[in-house]
């Protein structure tokens, strides 16, 4: 069991074996503060709805549905999952680019950068 200090790392190692386990250690630069938001719940929410539909979507292809159907919700979760980014982003320029300095604009603009590709 992990606490709430602590975030969980997936790893996936092919053939469908994807497994979890705790990461507490130190990141680097960009993760020195905690993060205390407004919209932490409203974020799992919607996490958990997008896990539950790409276990849907999982389901969909192990039962042979249509391609064209299993795109379509493949769509859904990455429209889903890109208005929680949105979520955490404006939350994260709301409360920790208070007093930025450019070491976190820079990791906030390298973040970005990696989400959008």
């Amino acid at each position: 069991m992990y606490t709430p200090e602590e975030e969980l790392i997936y790893h996936d190692h092919g053939y469908g074996q994807i497994h979890s386990h705790p990461h507490d250690h130190e990141h680097g630069e960009g993760h020195g503060h905690t993060h205390s938001h407004t919209e932490t719940k409203a974020v799992l929410n919607r996490l958990s709805r997008a896990i539950g539909h790409l276990e849907s979507v999982k389901r969909m292809v192990e039962n042979g549905r249509d391609c064209t159907e299993v795109l379509v919700q493949l769509a859904a979760v990455r429209s889903a999952l890109n208005s929680t980014a949105k979520v955490i982003l404006k939350d994260h320029i709301e409360h920790c680019l208070e007093d930025s300095d450019p070491s976190q604009l820079q990791a906030l603009n390298e973040a970005i950068d990696k989400f959008m590709t």
